[in-house]
């Protein structure tokens, strides 16, 4: 999925080593919900993890996929949703290969993007085009996590920093339509923030060879 160790994810939930997970469901996804900027739909949510979010939304009436590309998330995600009485699916896939059956409605993006290698995500952004229909959403929460070494031009991470510019020039509007407010800001416990904006999908574009 990534450039890193394939068993790098594995065992940091074996481990039980996740600093980036909140324990909870994200602030910001409660905060869609609340003022039904998310409404009852087909949701996707790339890098689920433990599946916090997909118990939230399916406990909600929303017809969810959770897709993680490590074995140990996904057991923990499904073991979750038993334990509530919940129904999702929970897929183990890689989000670079995966191809949902039927076009999401929205995806909920907020740990994949920064836990992949920069040189994924353009691929990467071209599959969350393919996976929603038309007309349909993104929710992204962007991480903010500068650090010392990118001012000496190194790539850092684990979670990577979702710099706005890059976001704009990788979401970019022949795809997407961007809000006009700016994006809300989330501190993170770990000290971290998040930026967090929702994209409108926006038509194919018409090929010249078709007019």
């Amino acid at each position: 999925m990534t450039a890193l160790n394939p068993d790098f994810w594995q065992n940091h939930f074996e481990q039980n080593h996740t600093p980036w997970d909140r324990g909870a469901t994200s602030p910001q996804l409660m905060s869609w919900l609340e003022t039904q900027m998310l409404q009852t739909c087909r949701v996707g949510i790339p890098g689920c993890g433990q599946g916090w979010e997909v118990a939230t939304l399916a406990a909600r009436g929303f017809q969810v996929v959770g897709i993680d590309y490590t074995a140990a998330a996904v057991k923990i995600a499904r073991e979750k949703l038993s334990s509530q009485g919940l129904n999702a699916e929970i897929i183990q896939a890689d989000v670079l290969e995966y191809q949902p059956q039927t076009p999401f409605d929205a995806v909920y993006e907020q740990t994949c993007l920064c836990a992949l290698s920069p040189d994924c995500w353009l691929r990467y952004a071209s599959q969350l085009q393919r996976w929603i229909r038309p007309g349909g959403a993104l929710y992204l929460v962007f991480m903010q996590i500068e650090r010392a070494g990118a001012r000496k031009g190194l790539v850092q991470g684990p979670p990577f920093h979702c710099d706005i510019n890059a976001m704009h020039a990788l979401f970019n509007s022949t795809y997407w339509t961007w809000p006009e407010e700016n994006p809300v800001k989330i501190d993170h416990p770990q000290g971290w923030s998040e930026l967090a904006i929702r994209l409108r999908r926006k038509p194919d574009p018409v090929s010249s060879l078709e007019t």
